[in-house]
């Protein structure tokens, strides 16, 4: 269970790693990037939790995050690219 602690703490503090990269993207695309790999951090630290907490509500709850922020990601990158 002190693994799964472990791995939780560490994806959170690369969390926090990601968004220095979100404030200081010197592009826009940089800043979508960062973004994503963030939402991609907490649906790992959703899973993770899910495990340690035996939780499958999370799990469903993560599901459906990963699926909004494909949806998001795909917004941003049309909107650079300028097709909206």
């Amino acid at each position: 269970m002190y693994i799964f602690l472990f791995a939780a703490a560490l994806v959170g503090l690369l969390a926090v790693a990601v968004l220095g990269r979100l404030v200081a993207g010197p592009t826009i695309a940089d800043r979508a990037v960062a973004l994503d790999t963030m939402n991609t951090l907490v649906v790992g630290l959703m899973m993770i939790l899910a495990a340690v907490y035996d939780s499958v509500v999370m799990v469903d709850i993560a599901i459906v995050y990963a699926g909004l922020s494909f949806v998001g990601t795909m917004f941003i990158a049309r909107f650079i690219e300028g097709e909206v």
